[in-house]
Parts: structure tokens; C-alpha cells; sequence
């Protein structure tokens, strides 16, 4: 696509404020929407230090301020940027279930994860941002680490046929995104002059677990690349990364990298139906732009 990769913003303290203009990463790995004090009155671990999403938008402020003289200027900066706005919330509920809430627990959480992230699109607007993508949740009932862990409850483990995945986990992914849906509704009723993109990961994502040779994954959908062994390759006390755990000759065979996060390959897919499939509400790429994406060489595998 021609587009550089977007430099963290802590990692990238060094990096002048014309290459941050260019695009910056304020993701954390495990960062949660909602704020520690949630989880601590919850009952909630956090395993490391957590980054919520507050702490992230107060990052990007303060990046904003160092590229922009005043909030005239900032606004106008923002009207010709695209501001990605997630996946986050996901974590929210990983760190949950794996520390043993139950279903019920974890969903009464939803709401407010969801209201986290409203409340950071509006801020946004607020700022000027006019175009933001806001993805859903991924079908965590397919995740290796999930079918792992829940192994243990045999009510709970219930294998679809068609899929394998574990249809009541996807369910909750579903409520997740009919819920952070209809909050972007009410929000463009709000502000009718920004643009706000739903990007669908969770149906995005399924047709390589319905049917993963189709899309070239030989090795199954449900089988992690990189891991310490077991029906899933996952083991939970030994993570990929960890002096015995083993990777994959070829990650591109496999969907699910180490349980948790996917492979190159089928991020491809994922972002190539988000770019030129129907998986994007409104489309992210007008029929202008498609052109520019199949001579880069963007639709082939």
C-alpha cells in the first residue's frame, strides 16, 4: 500500500514530530477500555501494568499539542486524519474469563466497555476527528487459548460441528458488537458531520473458520502456530516465547499464531475484507480507491 508503519508512540520518543504526523500506535498489549480501579472493585487480576484506554487518549492529546499550535490548527489537522479507535475491550474480557469469572459475571461488564469507548469516540470529535474506524470484537469462541482454557468445564464445552469454535463464547463477541453498534448509531446522530466506520472483525474473521483450506490454512483454523503443545497447541503455563515452546516451519498454514493472536496471513484476509469486502459499514474504500489497492497487489494472497 505504500503506507509506513505506524511507530509507537513510547517506542518512538526519539522519532521527530513530522514522522508522528505521519501516523503514531498508542496501542499497550493487554490494555483494557475500562480503568484499573474497575477490575480491582471487580475482582478483576490485572496480570502487568495496565494502559486503559483513558490513559491512551491522554497520550494522544499530548502528542496532539506537539504537532498543532492551538485547537484551531488541531482541528483542522484532524479533519484530514483517520483515527482507528481499537480493537479495544477485548482484554477486558480475557483477563476476566481466565480469572475465572463466569459468563454472566464477565457480561455484566459489556455495557460499560462499551461506554468506555463511546465516551473516547466523542472525546475525539470533540478534538476534531471527523473519520474514525471503530472495530468490533473477534470470535474469541474460535481462539485456541480459549478452547484451552475451557476444556476444564465440560457444560461449557460444546464444539460446534461446523466450526469447532464454541458457539456461546462467540455469542458473547456478538453482544459485545451489537451493543458498541448501536453506541455509533447514537453517536452519529450526535455529530452527522463525522464519519464513523464499523469494522466488522467478528464476520470478517468466520469464513476462515468455516472453511480454512479454502483461504490456504492447510493446518486447520483452530491449531496455534507457536505454543507448548496439546489438542490446541496451548498450553497454558507455557507460552510461545517460553525456552520450551516450539513454533511452526510455516506460520502461513496456520490461522491463530500463538492461541491468542492471528498469523500474518489471516490478518491479511481479515483486512482484505475490511478494505474490499462488505465487512465495513460505511465501506472504508470507495470504488477510487480500489483501483490503487489491486495494483499494489493487495488482492492477491
Amino acid at each position: 500500500m505504500g503506507i509506513p508503519f505506524v511507530p509507537p508512540f513510547h517506542g518512538g520518543r526519539n522519532l521527530t514530530s513530522r514522522t508522528f504526523r505521519e501516523g503514531v500506535n498508542f496501542a499497550v498489549a493487554g490494555s483494557t477500555a475500562l480503568e484499573d480501579s474497575f477490575f480491582a472493585k471487580t475482582g478483576v487480576k490485572i496480570p502487568y501494568a495496565n494502559v486503559s484506554l483513558v490513559a491512551q487518549l491522554s497520550w494522544f492529546k499530548e502528542l496532539l499539542s506537539t504537532l498543532c499550535q492551538n485547537p484551531t490548527n488541531c482541528k483542522r489537522f484532524l479533519e484530514t486524519s483517520l483515527v482507528l479507535v481499537g480493537e479495544i475491550g477485548g482484554n477486558d474480557y480475557n483477563h476476566a474469563f481466565f480469572g475465572g469469572k463466569t459468563e454472566e459475571q464477565v457480561g455484566s461488564f459489556i455495557p460499560q466497555v462499551v461506554k468506555a469507548i463511546g465516551l473516547t469516540i466523542q472525546e475525539l470529535i470533540k478534538l476534531g476527528a471527523t473519520t474514525l474506524v471503530v472495530p468490533g470484537n473477534l470470535p474469541i469462541g474460535c481462539s485456541p487459548y480459549y478452547l484451552t482454557y475451557f476444556q476444564r468445564y465440560e457444560e461449557k464445552y460444546i464444539q460446534d460441528p461446523n466450526t469447532g469454535c464454541l458457539n456461546w463464547l462467540n455469542g458473547f463477541s456478538e453482544h459485545h458488537n451489537n451493543l458498541l453498534q448501536m453506541e455509533l448509531d447514537r453517536i452519529r446522530q450526535l455529530h452527522p458531520h463525522a464519519t464513523i466506520i464499523y469494522a466488522d472483525y467478528y464476520n470478517a474473521a468466520m469464513p476462515i473458520y468455516v472453511s480454512p483450506r479454502k483461504y490456504g490454512f492447510t493446518k486447520g483454523s483452530l491449531t496455534a502456530c507457536c505454543g507448548g503443545g496439546g489438542p490446541f497447541n496451548v498450553n497454558l503455563s507455557m507460552l510461545c516465547g517460553d525456552s520450551a515452546s516450539t513454533s511452526c516451519e510455516d506460520p502461513s498454514e496456520y490461522v491463530s499464531w500463538d492461541g491468542l493472536h492471528f498469523t500474518e496471513a489471516a490478518y491479511r484476509w481479515i483486512a482484505k475484507g475490511l478494505l474490499q469486502g462488505p465487512y465495513s459499514s460505511p465501506h472504508l474504500i470507495t470504488s477510487n480507491c480500489a483501483s490503487i489497492f489491486k495494483n499494489r497487489g493487495f488482492s492477491d494472497h
